[in-house]
Parts: structure tokens; sequence; C-alpha cells
């Protein structure tokens, strides 16, 4: 292999900070109690809340660059290198909290370090992320955790060229903030968002108090057939579509927070966990979720990593893991979605990918970046497609076998049993060993002899038997999430939802055939 191109200041889960342009346009929203929320009532929030808000943005202030910083990529990179920590030291520490999470975490000082998580946060557009935050305070029940996320979000096509009228942004957001307009481009789309929340009930109790409209006629019969539905069939995840917040048309999922933490560490379902293997925004953090979704980002690198062949581009990469929710996805069957959806996601937020990612990337020891570009200035930052290498060593490769999520290794290993034609009585022995082996021998989870049958198994079986797994943990939550639609929604707004996506899929399959008919005349002489 190349020599591996690390870069110190990466693996302290920092990203090199570009200059922002800031602006001296008022921002249209003075005080959170426009939005609902009495803030002068610090009661009324959680201490949970409180301290998550305020932990946010200190997070937006490590993203955002401020108007003096112009140092380079290259340039923080070499003051990293000659910083008092080892790059060893750092290493250590992020196999510690790998290793042994701690997901009894009270507050942010509890995380393995300061800067811990800190990808997560992709930088963006400071007028639009005000609008986006002032979403959840619109709420007078306590969201605990909430990203934003979706094409109305991080745009999944290039700039139309054309400028809306006043008609059409009306007809999706009747109060169209200035920022939503100008980020949207020409194209205005609902926002989707994703409430975590610590009681299900008490949270729709108090929600449809407030917010009667947005639910459907399942309100009629109280909070707790609401909060069922929500935690006991499909995901664990009710939603609310096409509701007016702030003069923004949005849809918004509620979440109990043990679900979204379960699902990232384990991948239960893949629902939510799958969402979070792209870039969102978080608007409202909680450092239990951080953790977590670390995890989960990790999970999602180490699945693409057995995916993929030893060379492989960013691109590739980066598709394999946005595709990884959409395996199972039964939308994907039916014309109900854009065909070209993953292909559009990354090949429009290239650099939001390398935020999510870099940093993990730096810390695995079996894959590295073997591309001249990242040696230009500020590569970190430019929509480049470069080159990367992993190490195929069965070791290594079992390793990463080992420490894939519980749930889905457990389905995983099921597969190959069946494959091997192991023993009932004989496999439950070697499962129950390694367990014991995790407690006592090793500080880490190490892959034994079946990890490492796996990953020599051929490479084209292995990759089916993966996303077959994919499938069976994904299939079934999506397809009842998707089912229980018109009971939590309504018919008329599944029906307005379904009639969306059937055109989208209608204006991908012609993009497809323009972008066919284009490469065609092309190849002529």
């Amino acid at each position: 292999m190349a020599a591996p191109t690390r870069l110190p200041f990466l693996l302290r889960g920092r990203l090199p900070l570009r200059p922002r342009p800031t602006t001296t346009r008022p921002l249209p929203f003075p005080t959170a109690r426009r939005y609902g929320t009495n803030v002068e009532n610090k009661n009324e929030l959680d201490k949970e809340t409180r301290e998550g808000a305020q932990h946010d943005a200190a997070a937006d202030q490590a993203t955002d660059a401020s108007k003096s910083d112009t140092k380079s990529a290259q340039a923080i990179a070499d003051e990293a290198s000659s910083s008092s920590d080892s790059e060893s030291s750092v290493v250590s520490d992020l196999k510690d909290w790998e290793t042994n999470p701690n997901f009894k975490i009270e507050s942010f000082s509890d995380l393995p370090h300061a800067n811990f998580g800190v990808n997560q946060h992709i930088p963006f557009d400071a007028e639009f992320k005000e609008v986006l935050k002032a979403i959840p305070w619109a709420f007078r029940a306590p969201i605990r955790y909430a990203f934003a996320y979706g094409s109305g979000v991080f745009p999944q096509s290039k700039s139309s060229g054309r400028t809306p009228t006043a008609e059409e942004i009306k007809a999706i957001h009747p109060k169209c903030p200035p920022a939503v307009a100008r980020h949207q481009d020409g194209t205005p789309k609902m926002i989707d968002f994703i409430f975590g929340v610590s009681h299900t009930q008490h949270w729709h109790s108090l929600n449809m108090k407030q917010h009667r409209d947005h639910y459907s006629g399942l309100a009629m019969l109280g909070s707790g057939a609401v909060s069922y539905v929500q935690d006991k069939m499909g995901a664990g995840v009710y939603f609310n579509p096409y509701v007016v917040v702030n003069g923004i048309l949005i849809k918004y999922g509620v979440v109990l927070l043990k679900t979204l933490e379960e699902d990232l560490t384990n991948w239960d379902t893949l629902y939510l966990a799958g969402r979070l293997h792209k870039p969102v925004k978080i608007l409202r953090d909680d450092p239990k979720i951080r953790l977590a979704n670390q995890i989960n980002l990790l999970s999602a690198l180490r699945t693409a990593l057995l995916l993929l062949p030893p060379k492989f581009t960013e691109e590739e990469l980066y598709a394999t893991i946005a595709g990884i929710s959409y395996l199972g996805d039964p939308r994907m069957a039916l014309p109900t979605e854009n065909p070209s959806k993953v292909k559009n996601i990354v090949g429009n937020n290239m650099t939001n990918f390398r935020r999510l990612y870099l940093p993990l990337i730096e810390t695995l020891p079996n894959v590295e970046f073997n591309d001249p570009g990242t040696s230009a200035k500020d590569w970190v930052w430019e929509a480049s497609n470069l080159n990367l290498v992993q190490d195929m060593d069965p070791v290594k490769r079992g390793n990463m076998v080992r420490r894939l999520p519980k749930s889905f290794r457990s389905r995983l290993y099921f597969q190959y049993q069946r494959k091997f034609a192991i023993p009932q009585l004989e496999f439950n022995k070697m499962m129950e060993e390694s367990k014991n082996e995790d407690s006592i021998s090793f500080k880490r989870r190490e892959g034994g002899g079946f990890e490492k049958r796996i990953v020599q198994d051929d490479p084209t079986e292995l990759r089916s038997y993966i996303r077959e797994v994919i499938k069976q943990t994904i299939s079934w939550p999506a397809t009842t999430q998707s089912l229980k639609g018109p009971l939590t929604s309504g018919w008329t707004r599944t029906w307005r939802y379904l009639m969306e996506k059937m055109a989208k899929y209608r204006e991908g399959k012609a993009k497809e055939a323009e972008d066919k008919k284009e490469s065609e005349e092309k190849k002529k002489p």
C-alpha cells in the first residue's frame, strides 16, 4: 500500500474551517417569542434541552469559520502536527471510546473529548440555519434532539437557473423567509425534520393541545393511541407531513430518544440510522445521541468498505454508504422514488460527505487516501473525487466484521452459519466464547476464525450476503412505516405525498433517458 495520507488535525475531530461570508441583512426573527415559545420562562424547558441548545450553539461556533480565519487546510495540519499531543495517543483515545462507549453520560462534558463528533455539524448558510433552528422553538412540547434533512435542506440537483414566481413559492411556503427561497434556489420544497423526545405520550399530549391541526383523525382517540401507533408500529417514528410552521411547509417525525439511540448503535431497523448516514443539519444536540451517531457513522463506513474492492473513489465510497438505507426500502422497488436518488445525493454534496466521514477514515488503520489531490491547498473543501485504497488483509477485515452493530452482525453470522453448515450447538458455543473474549481477553472486539472465514469468502458472495442482511434489516420496518402513513397522516396527505413521489420517479426516469441519449450522441463519429 502507498504511504498513508494522515492528517493529525482530523484525528482530533476537527476539520479546517474556511472563511465564511457574513451578512448585514437583519434576521427575519428577532426573538423566539414570535414562534410560540416564551424564552424568558426557562423552566418550560427541561435541563437537558437547555444544555443541548447551548452546546449546539458552541458546536456551530466550532464549525463556522470566523471572518479572520484564513488558514489553509495544510497550515492547520502543520500547526496540529507541532502540538504536544501525539497522533498515537489520539488514536488510542478513539479506540477507547469505541471499545467502551459510556451511554450513561449526563452532559457534553462527559464525551470522550471536547471536539468529539464535531464532524456531525455540517457548515451551513447562517441565515438559513437560523430559520431552521427557529422551527423547534415553535413547539411548546420539549424537543431534546432535532435535525433537518432531505432535498429541502441539502439540494440533490444543480441549480435550475430560474427564479420561481411569488405564486410558486407561496404555493409551498405561505410566508417564505428570504433565506429559504434563496437556499432552495428555484425549486421550493417541503423541509423535513426529526424530533427526538423523552416521553412519547406526554409529548403528543402537549403538542395536540397546541397543534391539533397537525394530526389526523387518530388524535381523536387521544395521545395514548398516537404514542402506541408511534412506538409499536413500523420503525418507531410518527410523521406529521404538510404542516405550516413559521410560514414554512414542513414534515416532522417524532421519535423516542431511546429508540433513536438503539437504532444508531445496533441497527435494529436502520430507518433513522440510515438517514443519519447522510449529511443532516443538527439543530438541537444531545450528548448520548452524538455518541451513538458517531458509532453509527463508523459502522456505515466499515460496512461500505466490506462492499468495496481494494481501490475505489470517494464518490463510490459515499454512494455505497448513502445507498445502505435504500437497499430494502420498498419505495425504491415501486415507481415512487427517483431511481437516481443516491447518485444525486452524493454528486451534489461531496464536500458535506467528506466533512462527515473524513475524520473517521483517518481513524481506521486499513483505509487511506492514495491521491496527489490531497496535497493541494484547501483540498478538503474542493468538490473533487479522490482515490482511496484499503487493506484486504483478512485479520483487519475480520476485525471490521466483529465491530459491526450487534443486531446487524447477528443476522450476518446467521447467514454464514447456514452457508458453512455449522451445527447450532457448535455455533452457539463459538458465539459464547467470543463474548467471553470480549469481556476478559481483549480490550477491543477482535475478529476470530469465523470472521476471517467470512471475509475470505468469494467477494461477490460476501457482498451479496451483506446486501441481503441490509434488506432484511430495513424491509419490514420501512414497509410497515409506510403502511401506517394513512393512519398517522390521513388519506389526503398520504395521497399528496404519493403523487409527489411518483412525479419525482417520472422526472428521474426522464432525466436518465435524456442522459443516455446525450451519451450515445457523443459516441457517434
